[in-house]
């Protein structure tokens, strides 16, 4: 069997992917998220543990991403970007994104999701106004941005959960890390 020797398109990899129900998974996240909110009580302690949730499953995911989308390396913060919106976000959640409002450094976007199937079936009760519901997917892009050397601070800036017209995250690029590697060549 071969494998393709150019990378693949977010449908393409959506396509071929093992996937669950889409319900299934929905409402097993709500009910991780109403758990968190039962034990932790505070809104904010939620939306940290949230985002060090998705910080965990993206420092692992980006291995399958790498794996399963068959993309090179990106020259830049702009490419990076650009292959979150356009294949990430396909390949896991079926769902493609837009990349807006560029800096002038082009080290800050907006990722704008045109849809979000972690919110269907979803109503925030007042008592959690301060929630960042989907506070999972900022963790997964900072962490698996991490992997591949970028610090980032990934932020909320638009959720229709709390009564905006998109879901937008602002990714803003701290520092580029330079590799490492764990042994030197002493030639």
């Amino acid at each position: 069997m071969s494998r393709a020797s150019g990378p693949r398109s977010g449908d393409a990899i959506f396509a071929s992917v093992e996937r669950v129900n889409a319900e299934l998974f929905t409402l097993t996240y709500g009910a991780i998220v109403r758990q968190l909110l039962t034990d932790l009580e505070e809104v904010e302690e939620v939306n940290k543990q949230l985002d060090q949730m998705g910080y965990n499953i993206g420092i692992r995911l980006i291995d399958e991403f790498l794996a399963k989308s068959n993309v090179g390396r990106c020259v830049d913060f702009k490419e990076t970007a650009e292959m979150i919106a356009k294949v990430g976000f396909k390949m896991f959640l079926g769902v493609t994104a837009s990349v807006t409002n560029w800096d002038a450094d082009g080290t800050c976007c907006s990722i704008v999701l045109e849809d979000n199937p972690l919110v269907d079936f979803v109503e925030l009760p007042d008592t959690c106004q301060g929630l960042y519901y989907c506070n999972i997917l900022s963790g997964v892009i900072r962490g698996a941005l991490e992997m591949v050397s970028m610090k980032t601070e990934v932020t909320w800036i638009r959720d229709v959960l709390r009564g905006d017209d998109a879901f937008e995250l602002q990714v803003k690029l701290l520092k580029q890390v330079p590799e490492e590697y764990p042994y030197k060549d002493d030639e």
